[in-house]
């Protein structure tokens, strides 16, 4: 097996040699520098597989190398040393495509850590467009979604928070445990947790553990989220309903590295890669003062936004296959397909609900369908006030999606019968809808009576 090779940018001769000998001790090779100059010249006459540098430098800054180190044909992981709290430069680097930060004083058990994490990346290679890797779970040709596979490659073989922003339902967590599944951290817990389904008493103990008789009720031991997922990825769904007491605490957790549990006198190093997301406009409540702008510029520090799914209408009927294939695999039954009606019904329709409630409006049509296909009527989509398939943009403070969708369908069906004086049979034809697909809305929404 090769030997690892190390490059330690520091003109501090204390520095480098603490550096030295504990990546020695690791079994890792290592050659110094102490300036940018020396390291350029060290990286153009040999192979690394690993670079330790220090941000402030004699003829430059850690920056220009990790520019340097991004710039060649195969970069190679760099991580930077910054000074105590200096937090807004590690962001900096870890934007230009530093893999992670370690602050001085240098905690060697974090640097040892940070070294095996590195080293664990496979040598990367150029994943082509036509890849297909992963494809059964992150389907879609569009553009939209080959940049996205191919931003998941890349943020993988980084330690960066990453904030995934997109409609509820297009695929956050999805991509989550992709970055995740790619990552040095794939073999360590993924842990995830929606941020909204927590009583706001209960958050701190949940994120970060607490001692027995902390509080009343805290009967023994608990570990909280962030030591579940120790040496893996921890991703925070629904971040934007963090009450602002907890923000102040999860911001410490990621700045320091460290966690107190309830009832500790001690902080205890955690090694997570945190990844958050949320359907809010996180960036709106920095603006009105409900989300803390320093904690949402540390998580934000690499930003992937998810397109809703009728912006890649394309993307639908391969969606419908892969869907409906599992669906009936479930289900012992045999795979249906759908007429040209209605898989030209779905590809204009506007999925507020995204990917989710394409699944969803699938699993009832196979419910329901009789025949050889899934007809326009089976597929039971909401419908406006004029006859026509689609909805509004959703308004998540209105209430949920499916509240939403069933009220926009009952008022559709009232307006229908009462412009027809309630014969059914025309109601259901101006809608477009057969009879017996008007009847089971009319039970389904209590209008039957």
């Amino acid at each position: 097996m090769k030997t690892p090779v190390a490059l330690i940018v520091d003109d501090e001769p204390d520095i480098r040699e603490l550096l030295e000998i504990t990546l020695n001790r690791m079994s890792i090779q290592t050659h110094c520098a102490e300036n940018l100059a020396s390291a350029n010249a060290l990286l153009k006459q040999q192979l690394f597989d690993l670079c330790l540098t220090d941000m402030r430098l004699p003829d430059g800054n850690g920056l220009e190398l990790v520019d340097f180190i991004q710039a060649m044909p195969s970069p190679i992981p760099v991580a930077v040393i910054t000074a105590h709290g200096n937090m807004d430069t590690a962001i900096l680097a870890m934007k230009k495509g530093a893999f992670d930060f370690i602050s001085k004083p240098v905690d060697l058990s974090v640097l040892r850590q940070l070294v095996s994490n590195a080293l664990k990346l496979s040598q990367p290679a150029d994943i082509p467009e036509n890849d297909r890797r992963m494809r059964h779970i992150l389907l879609g040709e569009s553009i939209a979604m080959r940049e996205i596979r191919s931003k998941i490659s890349k943020l993988a073989r980084s330690q960066a928070p990453v904030y995934i922003s997109g409609e509820s339902g297009s695929g956050k967590e999805l991509v989550a445990r992709l970055i995740h599944q790619q990552s040095s951290r794939s073999g360590q817990p993924f842990v995830a947790i929606n941020c909204g389904a927590i009583p706001h008493e209960l958050m701190e103990s949940e994120f970060f553990g607490h001692k027995k008789g902390s509080f009343s009720g805290a009967v023994s031991d608990k570990k909280g989220l962030f030591q579940a997922a120790e040496g893996g990825t921890l991703f925070l769904d629904e971040i934007a309903d963090l009450p602002q007491s907890l923000q102040v605490k999860l911001l410490r957790a990621i700045q320091e590295k460290k966690i107190r549990p309830v009832g500790e006198h001690q902080e205890i190093p955690v090694n997570i890669r945190l990844l958050s997301a949320t359907h809010r406009n996180l960036a709106g409540m920095v603006q009105d003062g409900s989300f803390r702008q320093d904690l949402y510029y540390r998580i934000n520090v690499i930003d992937l936004h998810i397109p809703p799914l009728r912006e890649r209408s394309a993307d639908v009927p391969l969606l419908i296959e892969h869907t409906l294939s599992k669906l009936a695999a479930a289900t012992s039954t045999v795979k249906p397909s759908l007429s040209t009606g209605a898989l030209t019904a779905l590809q204009r329709y506007h999925f507020p609900g995204n990917v989710r409630e394409l699944e969803n409006i699938l699993e009832r049509a196979l419910a329901l369908y009789e025949g050889k296909h899934i007809e326009v009527d089976d597929l039971n989509l909401p419908v406006n006030n004029n006859g026509a398939v689609g909805v509004p943009d959703y308004d998540p403070a209105k209430g949920s999606l499916e509240d939403y969708l069933e009220d926009i369908e009952r008022k559709a069906i009232s307006v229908a019968l009462e412009e027809n004086r309630w014969n059914k049979t025309a109601a259901a034809k101006q809608l477009g809808l057969s009879f017996r697909s008007f009847r089971y809305r009319l039970k389904k929404l209590n209008l039957d009576n």
